[in-house]
């Protein structure tokens, strides 16, 4: 395991919160994320389903969690299913968890075969007065699947099987559970900020006119991976010149050349949990006065966006001052005319051309992670802050992003430590 031991209280703990938002005869099932395949005989890296992480603590496939907490016989309440091992998966695969190593892991007592798993889930929908069946499907807003999970196919079987019970949406438990952070999920999620906090410092030093993006990207990687992280979060954003502008900008292939500005979107993982920090920096060290211009008035932002945060914000709300905020610095870089803006149609704000993203999303397991928009932030709540102007006809996109903790009396910024004023990234350029 790359990363540290985590307590098993913690897993303990969301089961038990959980629980809670159940009724009375209710059974819920989750399943891990498939293998995905790519050609011939490849897969793709595995990357478990956040939910059963968040329950059970377990990284590995094939793996199924049920909780019945009113079944009569109390070690079938919780009950975690395992892929068997042998010496084969053992030559081929490596070391698999046993049953004792995975009661430590999750603080479940009953561990079984995935084999058995049709057996006992029958004998407790039909004798463990089952009514409410809990499934899980991906309910983030966000979210265009077009290929059948691990979990879907799950839904499809048991409702076929089983088509005279109460059939729920575990999604909205989850969403609401996930959104507020423990403390050890905050510890987590501070690692992996800490780790980015090396990467970006490392890649201060190495940025100079004449790299590719890729070498930027590589140098990140090597630091992420030799911290403990698995690596990247998402898909990093390494973008020079022009790519500056484009939002999801992946291709990172380019040559950074003398005067171009460089956007990084790049984040790493650290046990699951996620970070994602924007920085943009000059290539060859030193802003230009326009780029210094633009990225100042980002930074002004971002703070106020920062000081906004706070218990009982509604996030629409909030982004719709934010865009207001950077409607006024548009006009003040001379990209937007005063009186054109008074004259706007506000259905299409001018402003838009210049930053047509959101401020801020939710931050966790998943790194657009889950929870409603919708309600008003509270604490524990995890938020990025990343505010950006992007002036495509002058090749100058910046973004500034840190992720904040919300607390009773503001937020927690994880990401204080990150060099963010342009005097001390230019100073850390050239020293």
């Amino acid at each position: 395991m790359r990363y540290r031991k985590i307590e098993q209280q913690l897993f303990v703990n969301n089961r038990t919160n959980l629980k809670k938002h159940l009724g009375p005869n209710s059974i819920v099932v989750v399943n891990a994320n498939d293998i995905m395949p790519t050609n011939a005989d490849g897969t793709m890296r595995f990357r478990q389903n956040s939910d059963l992480f968040y329950l059970t603590g377990v990284d590995q496939e094939e793996s199924i969690l049920v909780l019945c907490p009113d079944f009569p016989e109390e070690k079938y309440r919780e009950i975690l299913f395992l892929r068997e091992t042998n010496e084969q998966i053992a030559l081929w695969e490596g070391h698999k968890l046993t049953k004792d190593e995975a009661r430590d892991l999750t603080g479940i007592r009953t561990i079984l075969w995935t084999g058995d798993f049709k057996k006992i889930f029958h004998t407790m929908m039909v004798m463990g007065n089952v009514e409410h069946v809990f499934l899980n499907t991906n309910d983030h807003y966000r979210a265009d699947v077009t290929v059948d999970s691990r979990d879907q196919r799950f839904i499809e079987w048991c409702q076929k099987k089983y088509p005279l019970h109460k059939y729920e949406r575990l999604a909205p438990i989850m969403h609401k559970l996930r959104s507020i952070k423990s403390r050890e999920e905050i510890a987590l999620m501070q690692a992996a900020c800490d780790i980015t906090e090396k990467a970006f410092r490392r890649v201060l030093g190495f940025v100079k006119p004449g790299v590719r993006e890729f070498e930027i990207e590589a140098e990140y990687a090597h630091e992420f991976l030799r911290n403990g992280s698995r690596g990247f979060a998402y898909e990093p954003i390494i973008a020079s010149g022009a790519n500056s502008c484009v939002l999801h900008y992946i291709v990172n292939d380019q040559e950074c050349r003398d005067g171009d500005i460089l956007l990084l979107d790049v984040g790493a993982e650290y046990a699951n949990y996620n970070a994602d920090l924007t920085r943009t920096i000059p290539v060859n060290g030193r802003y230009t006065q326009r780029q210094k211009d633009v990225y100042n008035a980002v930074l002004r932002i971002h703070r106020a966006a920062i000081g906004m945060i706070r218990p009982g914000v509604m996030y629409y709300d909030y982004h719709k001052e934010i865009q207001k905020l950077t409607e006024s610095e548009l006009i003040q870089l001379k990209l937007l005319d005063k009186a054109d803006v008074a004259r706007q149609n506000p259905e299409k704000p001018l402003f838009l051309k210049y930053f047509a993203h959101g401020t801020s999303h939710m931050l966790g397991l998943d790194v657009h992670d889950v929870g409603n928009m919708y309600h008003k932030m509270v604490p524990g709540m995890v938020w990025t802050v990343e505010p950006g102007i992007y002036i495509r006809e002058e090749n100058i996109g910046v973004r500034i992003e840190n992720n904040v903790v919300i607390t009773n009396d503001g937020v927690v910024d994880l990401m204080k430590n990150i060099p963010i004023e342009a005097a001390e990234i230019e100073d850390l350029m050239n020293s």
